[in-house]
């Protein structure tokens, strides 16, 4: 189990420093589902990972990652114009 955990934080740590990569070098935009969900799941791993290792101020602060990612996502959605009927 230790070793799937780490195999998730590691993901994550991927994900995250991906999505800075890039929104960076501007190969995605913060507006974009893909940049999103990057911060989403890797906030997740992090979650995982951070709580698995009593790490519980870096958990906190990836619920709020995700969270804030997650409304990025939705907020996105809604934002999208809608093909006509």
């Amino acid at each position: 189990m230790k070793i799937a955990i780490e195999i998730i934080g590691w993901a994550a740590a991927a994900m995250m420093l991906s999505a800075y990569v890039l929104l960076t070098t501007g190969r995605l935009s913060s507006h974009s589902a893909w940049y999103q969900w990057l911060n989403v799941l890797s906030g997740a791993g992090f979650i995982v990972n951070s709580g698995w290792n009593g790490a519980y101020p870096s958990a906190f602060i990836n619920v709020m990652w995700m969270a804030i990612g997650l409304y990025g996502v939705f907020r996105g959605a809604r934002l999208l114009p809608r093909a006509s009927a």
